[in-house]
Parts: C-alpha cells; sequence; structure tokens
C-alpha cells in the first residue's frame, strides 16, 4: 500500500499532455470557463502578495495553479526535507520538486498550490513568513 499510494499522490496532480491541450480548449471555447484563468491568477497573485517578506522567492510560472518557491536563503537541505519540516514544524504542505525529476534534484525549489480558499493562503502564508 506504501508504493500505491506514493504513485497515487503524484497522478492526482499530473495530467498527460492531451489532455492538458484539450482542457485548454475548452477554456478557450465555453463561455462559462472564460474566467478561471484570470480567477487562478487572482489567486496566485493574493498568494504571492501574502508571502511577501518571507525568505522564499518566487519563481515565474504560467498556466498552472501551483506556485514554485526558491528556499535557497533559508537552507540547504533537499527539498524533500524542507517539505517534511515545513508540514511538521509549520503545518504547510508543500510538494518536493525533485519528485518530478530524474536524476536531478530540481534545486532549492519546493511546490505549493494557491487553488485553496483566501482564508488557507492567508493562514499558509503567515506561517511561511515565520520560516
Amino acid at each position: 500500500m506504501t508504493e500505491v499510494t506514493r504513485i497515487h499522490q503524484f497522478l492526482t496532480f499530473t495530467v498527460h499532455t492531451p489532455t492538458q491541450m484539450a482542457f485548454a480548449e475548452f477554456v478557450r471555447q465555453d463561455p462559462t470557463a472564460r474566467d478561471l484563468p484570470a480567477f487562478y491568477q487572482a489567486k496566485r497573485d493574493l498568494f504571492l502578495q501574502l508571502i511577501e517578506g518571507s525568505r522564499f522567492t518566487p519563481l515565474a510560472c504560467g498556466g498552472t495553479y501551483f506556485q514554485l518557491l526558491d528556499y535557497s536563503a533559508i537552507t540547504r537541505d533537499s527539498d524533500k526535507d524542507v517539505a517534511m519540516r515545513l508540514i511538521h514544524e509549520h503545518g504547510v504542505a508543500a510538494i518536493p520538486v525533485s519528485a518530478f525529476l530524474y536524476q536531478d534534484t530540481g534545486g532549492p525549489v519546493l511546490r505549493f498550490c494557491f487553488a485553496k480558499k483566501d482564508e488557507t493562503l492567508t493562514a499558509a502564508a503567515e506561517r511561511l513568513r515565520r520560516v
């Protein structure tokens, strides 16, 4: 079950390219979906505004509801170790970028989901500013 759980965790956050392209076309053509890009950009902008003053450095990200943050101003520890410490010590979940890479550590970068309620983003940002 441990291995199945590990695989399931990443399958729920990734979609193969043809499905991504089909969804992009759907968003372009469906009038009710046209507000999605602005909705997610507003969420991203809010998250970035809320973490201002932290020691995390945002990296440019587009077309996603994940924000990459560089933590090199905090520690040189691996992304897996930092992600676990954030959960245990600060109650904030992040995804180590190295989990998506083959034979590469990915550098001092974590992935944060900003597709959350504003209250959740505010609470997470307050905790991240204390790191």
